[in-house]
Order: structure tokens, then C-alpha cells, then sequence
């Protein structure tokens, strides 16, 4: 067969059937020169399309801001996708093995989760922004394996910089002028850097005053929307894989606060918001003067201070630590109980302390300055009343009628039934529970939360053995988080922190002095609604209505007898905590002079003679 003859039955199989002499015959250029021309290579022509392809998209990526975004969107979500991929087979593997004793069979599983907890944080730490904070979400869930919380705890304060040019660029988009036009000694690298913002040193070039200058990483507007999706997609996946980790709710509680924290004017409404609460309160409380906001700059004056838990620079301020301790208490418990409005993204970072200056309306010789207002909650008056009177039955000593309300408005405040009470008084108080939920071999259970011991390694180890172990205790945990109103989950977070303030600092007061200032906060709330309710029925009724007038006063004197009780039993731990600081410090003055007796009293290491 010829060559015309065979490409001819190759291009249309019906003509093969027909004889030679039949079958039509093609003439084109293409077939006339087939025989006599030799067939150009195809590698060349898919190298040639291959080379057209790649220059194309890197043009496309420099001057078309869609694809870049897509490309650029793709890699993120496929570096988070591997993490979680290869996960879920470590998991299925470590999970499905055989092993010889229950000490085996932890071991590897420990393993596992540092691992699986590593990849993790390499994912994140690269993709940056909503995923370091999702990673800061996880390493506060005390519920998860300690592998995994203290793997991605460094992302707290360990945050990757955007690069000086590319902040100049969004600033001069954003407000029509350079940095230079603005600042003077505008300091190019970050003297802080979070995973929404960085805040550089700079001097106002109107006023010369410093000023810090907070600003949003450009790149989360691009791709907010994407790294949610693949945020609550990761989600998603983790619970189908292991139905008892149920997250979901971390990535629907992130998408309503995300817009929130991204729009710097929200967050100067609310730092103003703040100062207007307490502004006829005599606190130490100080928040920074903004001097200018838009939605992704923020320029406000600078405070120069240490963090609330440097007990170093306390002492080299002559900062009483015990009285820090218990003024942050004041400072949330007036923001929760009394105003229904608070912080809500509580943690040390978000805490400074400085000497008092000149002016100031601070009552002790320091100020607490509080930053980042991008999330601040509003808790409504049945919420916050509920919620107050379920501190002061936690307080009060277990009766038939305490072990009710406990459970009355734990239901109302939380959602919670009687079966996860237990679990629910343990997130609150950070304990393993009162007596009123049951008894441990070794481990006596206080009556009221005024008769806990100081914690131990044993009691939180204990916690922890009791989640993981337990049986069904780990979803009881995950059905209290699903339960919780969020509002709710945001109030046991500020407990945290001021539990884990009073650690860090090492006071030397009893462990329960924090909650007897939210005690006495709760009191003065109840107390204050339930004036104002008689006020009005006595104002619609008539001031003589002798019943009214007794409930006023026989509610009054409930309230100060509580009130003053409470207040009672703060000097008392007050003078021990007192006498305890004296004898430290004559303790280092005898061993190292009036340098030692300090940094004892501080609750520092002594200095080597």
C-alpha cells in the first residue's frame, strides 16, 4: 500500500473496503508532500506550546491580579491539604496496628499526635494569617492531646513579617500618601507581629509624638474567603475521620469574628467604647489614644511598658504582683458582670504594664494597659445575671438549695443538662469539680469553690487522664463546646486568663482570692437589678406599700451582708498573702542584702553572691 493509499484508509476507514482503483483520490498539499518532505519533530512543537504556556502565565501572574490570586490560593490550600492528608494516614496506621502492652500502644500514639501536630504547624506557619490563628484557637483547647497544644502554642507570638515594600505599598493605596509623608523615624521592622497585623515605631510627623502604627497584612483581604473555606473544609474533614474531635464550630466561630478583627474602624469604636465605660471608675485600666483609623491602618499612641507577667520588670519597678493580679480580676469582672460589654480576645500579649505617670487616675503606682480591641462582646441582661448568680451559688457552701440553682442556671446560662454539669463546673472553675459532682479516691473535693485548695500536678493530671481516657468523657467534653452559647465559651476564656495570670506571677495570696473578687462583682450585680426592679414597683404602687419596703430592705441586707462578707474574707487573705511577701523578704535580705530581699519578694531567683 502506498502512502497516500494507507493515510487515506487511516483518515476514513469505510473507503479500505473499496479496490485501489475506486477509491478517491486526495490532493492537498499536505499529502502531496508527505513522501518528499520529512515530518517536522512533535517535541519541538510541544516544547515550543509548552515555553508559550509557562511565559503566558508568568505574565498573566505579574500583570492579571485574578490568576494570581488563584495560583497563589491553589498552593495555599494544597500545602494545608497535604498536612491534613498525610494526617489522617498516620493516624489510620498508628491507630490500626497491634500492640503488645497499653504502654506500647501510647507511646506510639504520642508519637503520632507530635507528628501529626508538626506537619500541622509547618502548614500553617506557612500559609500565614487565618490559619496561624486557627493554630492559636487549637493550642488553647486544653481538651486536646498535650502533643498538639504544645506544639502550636509558639504560634501565640511567633508570626512571620510582611516585607517594609509591601506595607508601603498598601499604606500609600489605602490613604493616597507615602509612609515618609506621614512619619518620621518610621522603623521598618516590627516591634510586634500577630497573624492579622505587625506594629512598626514610628513619630507623627504633625505632632512628633510616638505612635505605634498597627498594619493588616494585605494579602488576608485577597484571600480571607479562601482560607476560610478550606479553614471549615479541614474541619469538616477532621470530624469525618474521627467523629469525637468536632471542630466545626471553631470554623463557624472564626467567620463571624473574622470580618470584625479585619476592620481596624471597629476596632478604635470599641477602644473608645471601652474608655467611655470606665471612665467615672477609679481603675488602673489605660487604653491607648487613637489618633487615626481606616480599615486596615491604625495609629495610636505608643506606651512603653513590659508585659503584665515579667515579673522582672515588676521588680524593677517596684510593682506589687499580688495587687496586678487582683486589679485584672477587677478590670474583667467590672467589664462582665457590671457593663455586659468585654474583651473578648483575652491573652498576655494583649497586656502591658507600666509605672503610673504623672496624672493619672490609677489607684496603686502601675497602670494595666489593655491593646487589641478588634473583638469586644456585648452580654445581654438575663445573660449576665444568670451568669453572675451562677458564680455566687458556685461560691456558696453545698446545700440541697445550692446543688439546684448550680444546676438551674448552669442550664440556663450554658445549655447544659445534668449529665455534662459535671464537665461544665470543671471548664468554669478549672478544677475538677466540687463535691456536689462526685468523689475520687485520694482526691478530696471541696464544698464551694472558696474551700479549694491550692492546685496540683497530681489534680491536673488527673483532668487530663479523665478526658482521655475516660470513657465517654471526651465527647462529653466536645458536646459542651457544641452546647455552649459563644458568648459563654468567651466568658471561660477570661477566667483562664486570670487563673493563668495568678500562676505566672506566683503570687503569694491564696488561689482563690481572684474568684472572690468575681464574687463580690456578681453580688453588687444581682443586688443593683433587684433594687432597680423594687424601685419600680414601688414607684408604680406608692411609696407607702409596706410589703415592697421590706423586701427592699430585707434584700439590702442580703446583699451587704454577702458583700461585706466577702469583703471580710479578702483582708484576711490579703494580711496572710502580705505576711508571706515580708518573710521572703527578710529572708533574701539575710542571704543577699536589699538586692535579694527585692527579687524575693518579687518572686525572682536570687542573684549568685
Amino acid at each position: 500500500m502506498s502512502v497516500r493509499c494507507w493515510r487515506t484508509a487511516y483518515r476514513f476507514p469505510w473507503q479500505s473496503r473499496l479496490p485501489v482503483k475506486s477509491r478517491p483520490v486526495h490532493h492537498s498539499s499536505w499529502s502531496s508532500s508527505a513522501s518528499s518532505s520529512p515530518k517536522r519533530p512533535t517535541w519541538h512543537i510541544y516544547s515550543v506550546a509548552f515555553a508559550a504556556t509557562v511565559g503566558a502565565g508568568c505574565v498573566a501572574y505579574q500583570t492579571w491580579d485574578p490568576f494570581r490570586y488563584t495560583v497563589v490560593a491553589a498552593k495555599r490550600c494544597s500545602i494545608l491539604g497535604k498536612a491534613v492528608v498525610l494526617d489522617a494516614i498516620d493516624y489510620k496506621r498508628t491507630l490500626g496496628r497491634t500492640y503488645t502492652t497499653p504502654e506500647e500502644e501510647q507511646k506510639s500514639l504520642s508519637e503520632c499526635h507530635l507528628r501529626s501536630a508538626r506537619r500541622i504547624l509547618l502548614a500553617l506557619l506557612a500559609n500565614g494569617g487565618i490559619f496561624v490563628k486557627l493554630g492559636q484557637h487549637i493550642s488553647s483547647l486544653a481538651v486536646l492531646p498535650i502533643e498538639w497544644t504544645s506544639t502550636m502554642r509558639p504560634l501565640q507570638d511567633q508570626c512571620h513579617a510582611t516585607p517594609y515594600d509591601d506595607i508601603e505599598t498598601m499604606f500609600k493605596s489605602d490613604t493616597g500618601k507615602s509612609i515618609p509623608d506621614w512619619f518620621d523615624d518610621f522603623q521598618p521592622d516590627p516591634i510586634g507581629v500577630a497573624s492579622l497585623a505587625q506594629v512598626h515605631l514610628a513619630r507623627d510627623r504633625e505632632s512628633g509624638q510616638r505612635v505605634a502604627v498597627k498594619l493588616q497584612h494585605p494579602y488576608l483581604v485577597d484571600f480571607c474567603d479562601i482560607d476560610m473555606a478550606m479553614v471549615e473544609f479541614s474541619l469538616a474533614w477532621v470530624k469525618k475521620l474521627f467523629p469525637e474531635f468536632e471542630f466545626t464550630w471553631l470554623g463557624e466561630e472564626m467567620r463571624e469574628n473574622l470580618p470584625k478583627e479585619l476592620n481596624f474602624v471597629h476596632e478604635a469604636s470599641n477602644a473608645a467604647h471601652l474608655v467611655s465605660d470606665f471612665q467615672d471608675i477609679k481603675t488602673s485600666l489605660y487604653v491607648p489614644r487613637v489618633l487615626f483609623a481606616s480599615r486596615r491602618i491604625l495609629v495610636m499612641e505608643f506606651i512603653d511598658g513590659g508585659r503584665v507577667d515579667d515579673k522582672e520588670y515588676l521588680a524593677n519597678h517596684n510593682i506589687d504582683r499580688n495587687k496586678v493580679a487582683l486589679e485584672l480580676s477587677r478590670i474583667f469582672s467590672q467589664m462582665v458582670h457590671l457593663n455586659g460589654w468585654f474583651h473578648a480576645d483575652p491573652h498576655l500579649g494583649n497586656l502591658l504594664i507600666r509605672r503610673s505617670p504623672i496624672g493619672t487616675t490609677s489607684p496603686y503606682n502601675f497602670e494595666i494597659v489593655m491593646l487589641d480591641h478588634g473583638l469586644h462582646f456585648d452580654i445581654d441582661d438575663n445573660l449576665r445575671l444568670n451568669y453572675s448568680k451562677l458564680w455566687l451559688s458556685l461560691i456558696s457552701p453545698t446545700t440541697a438549695k445550692t446543688i439546684e440553682e448550680r444546676r438551674k442556671y448552669a442550664e440556663i446560662v450554658g445549655n447544659i443538662g445534668p449529665e455534662l454539669y459535671p464537665v461544665f463546673q470543671t471548664a468554669i472553675t478549672g478544677r475538677i469539680g466540687l463535691d456536689d459532682v462526685g468523689t475520687d479516691a485520694g482526691m478530696p473535693r471541696p464544698a464551694s469553690m472558696i474551700d479549694m485548695l491550692p492546685q496540683t500536678s497530681a489534680e491536673l493530671e488527673m483532668i487530663r487522664q479523665a478526658v482521655l481516657q475516660r470513657e465517654g468523657m471526651l465527647q462529653s467534653v466536645f458536646d459542651v463546646l457544641r452546647r455552649v452559647p459563644r458568648r459563654v465559651l468567651m466568658l471561660l476564656k477570661l477566667n483562664d486568663l486570670t487563673r493563668s495570670l495568678d500562676h505566672a506571677l506566683a503570687t503569694t495570696h491564696s488561689n482563690v482570692r481572684v474568684f472572690l473578687i468575681t464574687a463580690r462583682y456578681c453580688s453588687l450585680a444581682v443586688w443593683r437589678d433587684e433594687r432597680q426592679r423594687l424601685l419600680t414597683r414601688l414607684g408604680e404602687e406608692g411609696l407607702f406599700s409596706p410589703g415592697i419596703l421590706y423586701e427592699y430592705f430585707r434584700r439590702w441586707w442580703a446583699f451587704q451582708y454577702q458583700y461585706q462578707g466577702l469583703h471580710f474574707v479578702e483582708l484576711y487573705m490579703d494580711i496572710e498573702a502580705r505576711l508571706v511577701l515580708t518573710t521572703a523578704w527578710v529572708k533574701g535580705l539575710l542571704r543577699r542584702g536589699f538586692k535579694g530581699a527585692q527579687r524575693a519578694a518579687a518572686g525572682l531567683d536570687l542573684d549568685p553572691m
